[in-house]
Formats: structure tokens, C-alpha cells, sequence
């Protein structure tokens, strides 16, 4: 299939698990392929409520990807999750690629935390998990209390009551791509 197909969800160990599972299985019911990458081979552990959920099956390892494969990225959060891959230079490399490349880029919760940490934030109207919005800030977005902000091809939301707001904004800019 090629990369107009194909998004790509950036996660490890200690994602919300409900901000992986539920966009991926809409994006696949809507038609495309969804690859799920980490930082190693395996399985990655999801985070559900006050302790750890499901696993799911890593497609590629981050080593192996690159984003010209990709017609998008899609960053879950969780608070384990975005602040392990932050501290990835890999990860927030291959975040940067898709910034720079204009491809759709779509966090939820606390995953604009990774969009900070790649420079995506700056200038940009935003959202996010309450909690992160003075960094968000201190990174040179404008911080929205929304349940979807586009702005450009990043797209960020707050919270899981927001994923069906949020997966259908990244359909949208897949469409447009």
C-alpha cells in the first residue's frame, strides 16, 4: 500500500492505552494502515487507569523507520509514555521529520510534550492535558482549552473523551495531505 495509506503511532512502554487502541482501530476501520513503532522489537505496554493495561505488538522499531513512509504521526499520551520518548534523540528526530515534511502530526494529552521537545510547538496554537499547558507555553505555543486545535498540520487534544474529536481531525488531514 503506499504512504497515503499507511500513519504511523509513536509510543513505548506506559502509553494511555486508550489513546493508542481507540484512534488506531478507527484510522484501520477507516481504510489505512496503521503501524505502531517503538524503540524496541515485541510488545509495548499500554497504562489504563491507576496501573498497567494491555500490551500491543510493535510493527517496526524506530530504527528501522523513516517518516517518508508515513502519511502521518500520531503521538498517544499518558505521562510515562511522551516523557520516556522526549528523551529519545531517535524519537524526537523522527517527530521532527514529519514537522518539517508538513505531514499531518497529532498528540493527545500529554503527548504535545514531544512536540515541544522537537521544536514543533513554537508559534503554534495548541492543546493539551491541563497540566503540560505552562510547557507548552515556555515552548512558544498559544495554549487552547479545546477538544481538537488544528493548527496547520499539528493537531493536538486534551484528554480520552476527546479521541473521537481527535481521530477524525487527523482523517481529515490525511484526506487534505
Amino acid at each position: 500500500m503506499t504512504n497515503a495509506k499507511r500513519i504511523a503511532i509513536l509510543a513505548t512502554d506506559g502509553y494511555e492505552q486508550s489513546e493508542l487502541m481507540d484512534p488506531r482501530e478507527t484510522l484501520k476501520k477507516a481504510g489505512y494502515d496503521v503501524d505502531v513503532i517503538s524503540l524496541k522489537s515485541g510488545q509495548i505496554r499500554g497504562w489504563k487507569g491507576k496501573d498497567w493495561g494491555d500490551s500491543v505488538d510493535v510493527d517496526v522499531e524506530l530504527s528501522k523507520a523513516s517518516a517518508k513512509d508515513y502519511a502521518a504521526l500520531v503521538l498517544p499520551g499518558g505521562v510515562i509514555n511522551p516523557d520516556k520518548l522526549r528523551m529519545e534523540q531517535a524519537a524526537v528526530a523522527f517527530i521532527k521529520e514529519f514537522d518539517q515534511a508538513g505531514k499531518p502530526l497529532a498528540a493527545i494529552c500529554h503527548g504535545p510534550w514531544l512536540l515541544a521537545e522537537a521544536g514543533a510547538a513554537k508559534g503554534r496554537e495548541m492543546t493539551s492535558w491541563a497540566s503540560i499547558r505552562t510547557d507548552l507555553e515556555n515552548a512558544g505555543a498559544k495554549w487552547k482549552d479545546a477538544e481538537v486545535v488544528v493548527d496547520g498540520h499539528v493537531i493536538t487534544s486534551r484528554k480520552p473523551d476527546d479521541i473521537p474529536a481527535f481521530t477524525q481531525a487527523v482523517i481529515k488531514a490525511v484526506g487534505k495531505a
